[in-house]
């Protein structure tokens, strides 16, 4: 009930300073024994009914916390209070590296939609991988967590491989599964790795290193071509993909109101996420599942606010579910929400 005024409050903040408040403030309150009690009594739901096992994992819940959100895996203890039944961290690169210039966030608000491009902004995988073994060692969790995993951008497209390769190694003792990113739109050049020569070496070279057998999933954009959808479709055939991620964000701006327009133009280039991509990414979902079927487990994401929301994108073919967006809008209380609902 108090959420509202909370994210009335952040919102006079800009939206990097305000996640960078809220995070430090959930983090101070998951560090306090009273409050950790409390936050883990409030907003964790367990049921065995909502429990899955996807790609081999198994998740104590199908809502999930996407890419993009925790960065650095800095604030994975407060985040699992919350109750999500895994989180994904990245995406991470070889190199640290500092992302676009800012302003590179957004916010539309009367569309509940954010406009970010963040760049791939974070410490770098040996930091990361290093922060991750020691939580490992000091904590008895068993938070599933997927390593999102992308290109620096000084990277040649022909050389984007051994990026990929490299973020595997430094993380594969510290995460559950991989989620190989080739569809933001805020790296140059990053979105045509989706062609379908440019994946085949990139998952093969993947698949020769993965000595544990983990799970490596494909991320892909909104915005692709039914003959590019076909094309993944196929390759999944061809060369062992565990799992696809439908979908990032997306760069059509034909999805919000004529009169945001304006304000998205002078905001600039940037991935569009929230709820307007809720239809939009439903339909893409639906054409991979309608070529995919049970094959291959699908993560979704995209505009999930609401239990219907998340609801409908499990009726069309997803195993497991991811929000972002829609957590910063609706507040911490999002994940119990649909996972109340679910059990009904």
């Amino acid at each position: 009930m108090i959420y509202p005024f909370i994210r009335n409050t952040l919102f006079l903040l800009p939206p990097e300073t305000a996640h960078q408040v809220s995070m430090k403030g959930l983090d101070i309150a998951a560090a306090l024994p009273v409050f950790n009690t409390l936050l883990r009594g409030y907003f964790q739901v367990e049921d065995p009914s909502l429990a899955k096992t996807v790609f081999g994992l198994h998740f104590p819940n199908p809502v999930g916390l996407g890419a993009g959100f925790d960065k650095n895996a800095a604030n994975l203890d407060a985040l699992e209070l919350l109750g999500f039944g895994f989180i994904e961290i990245g995406t991470v690169t070889p190199k640290p590296q500092a992302g676009n210039a800012q302003p590179r966030l957004f916010r539309l608000t009367d569309q509940q939609a954010l406009i970010n491009r963040m760049g791939f902004n974070n410490d770098g995988v040996e930091a990361i991988a290093k922060r991750l073994k020691e939580r490992k060692a000091s904590t008895q969790s068993n938070l599933i967590i997927g390593g999102n995993i992308g290109k620096n951008k000084v990277t040649e497209n022909q050389d984007a491989w051994k990026d990929y390769c490299t973020n595997f190694i430094g993380l594969e003792e510290v995460v559950d599964y991989f989620v190989v990113n080739v569809s933001s739109p805020n790296t140059p050049g990053l979105r045509e790795l989706q062609e379908k020569e440019a994946l085949r070496k990139i998952f093969s070279e993947l698949q020769l290193i993965n000595k544990y057998n983990k799970p490596i999933l494909l991320k892909i954009a909104p915005d692709l071509e039914i003959s590019a959808l076909d094309d993944i479709i196929a390759l999944t055939s061809e060369v062992k993909i565990d799992g696809l991620v439908s979908s990032n964000t997306t760069l059509d701006r034909s999805l919000l109101n004529p009169k945001n327009l304006a304000s998205a133009k002078e905001m600039g280039a940037g991935g569009l996420s929230g709820l307007p991509l809720l239809n939009k990414s439903n339909q893409v979902l639906e054409y991979l599942y309608k070529g995919i079927g049970d094959r291959l487990p699908i993560i979704a994401s995209g505009g999930i606010f609401k239990p219907a929301d998340a609801k409908a994108k499990l009726d069309a073919g997803a195993s497991l579910v991811q929000v972002w967006t829609g957590f910063i809008y609706e507040g911490p209380a999002i994940v119990k929400n649909i996972l109340n609902a679910l059990k009904k």
